[in-house]
């Protein structure tokens, strides 16, 4: 079957053989392109597996499904309590990452990692099931109230998933962007493109020193930080105002469960109830022997690229 990979910083559509032994087999409908893909693949850091951790598509049976991307040990001392996104695995968990993605005609998936959909939503708008739930796991951790005031800093796909949660239950909601797609996205969405005034919570999805000074600017004394970005560089902490105002800093990544309801599960709902998201958040939407073309055009911002899905 055809699969993408990296080969020395590039882009490759590949033959490999389809995946085989234990788990669900999935037929791939859209797998979508991550900052973080683009970053691992600038970086040089690439192990020789097919890429794609945002993955929806088709069961044998002919059910159309998100995949959660883990595969957790289940043995562990996170897993048995429940937290396996803190497997002591780690990276190596991750579809995509370390084991095989879903940038392919197939994936072969523990039966655990099957997201089932509502039924108003496709496998083709699916993919988004799992930056909604990356954000879904860091909104999940603030006390927010209906009066709320939030910040958004930084509009990516993360930042538009966060603010899509955000102004679904609350009316102040703010959102930094730099690029005009991603302005007229954050419109759509339901959210203020100027911040005025003091925020409860102000959330970083950027991941420079530069955001993390912003957000700390705008939180209200005694406020919250949500870092939900990857700081791929390391960043300065803004501690003149964190220790002034006494702020609180949250750190989230990747996405779990609180008591029996996943994050992914919470996800999917979501695409249910605001069936504008994908028009939205996806811009583009190339076969899967185009991905050197889906790639180029992931990483330039500035020619309206949100969201690139992969079509196999």
């Amino acid at each position: 079957m055809k699969a993408v990979r990296c080969c020395d910083k590039h882009i490759q559509v590949q033959e490999v053989a389809r995946p085989a032994g234990d788990g669900v087999r999935v037929k791939v409908v859209s797998s979508g392109i991550c900052g973080s893909d683009l970053h691992l693949i600038n970086s040089g850091f690439t192990p020789p597996v097919t890429l794609g951790h945002e993955v929806a598509g088709i069961l044998p049976d002919g059910r159309a499904v998100a995949i959660e991307p883990l595969a957790p040990c289940g043995h562990c001392d996170q897993c048995t309590t429940g937290n396996y996104h803190y497997c002591r695995l780690g990276g190596g968990m991750i579809h995509g990452v370390f084991r095989e993605g879903g940038m392919a005609e197939e994936i072969l998936v523990p039966e655990r990692s099957i997201v089932t959909l509502p039924n108003n939503v496709s496998a083709s708008d699916a993919c988004l099931v799992e930056p909604l739930a990356v954000a879904m796991h860091g909104v999940r951790m603030l006390d927010l109230q209906p009066q709320s005031r939030v910040a958004v800093i930084g509009a990516g796909s993360v930042g538009l998933a966060v603010t899509a949660i955000l102004t679904s239950h609350l009316q102040d909601v703010a959102l930094t962007a730099r690029h005009d797609a991603q302005k007229q996205a954050g419109e759509r969405l339901g959210a203020k493109l100027e911040c005025a005034g003091e925020y409860d919570v102000a959330v970083d999805c950027a991941g420079t020193s530069d955001s993390l000074a912003q957000t700390a600017t705008l939180c209200k004394p005694g406020g919250i930080v949500l870092m939900l970005a990857t700081y791929w560089d390391g960043v300065q902490l803004p501690t003149r105002e964190m220790g002034m105002k006494n702020l609180r800093f949250y750190t989230s990544s990747l996405y779990g469960q609180q008591g029996l309801v996943k994050d992914v599960e919470v996800a999917a709902q979501l695409l249910a109830n605001r069936p504008e998201l994908p028009e939205i958040l996806i811009t583009h939407r190339l076969p899967l022997e185009a991905a050197v073309e889906a790639f180029a055009i992931a990483g330039d911002r500035k020619a309206g690229a949100i969201k690139v899905v992969l079509e196999p």
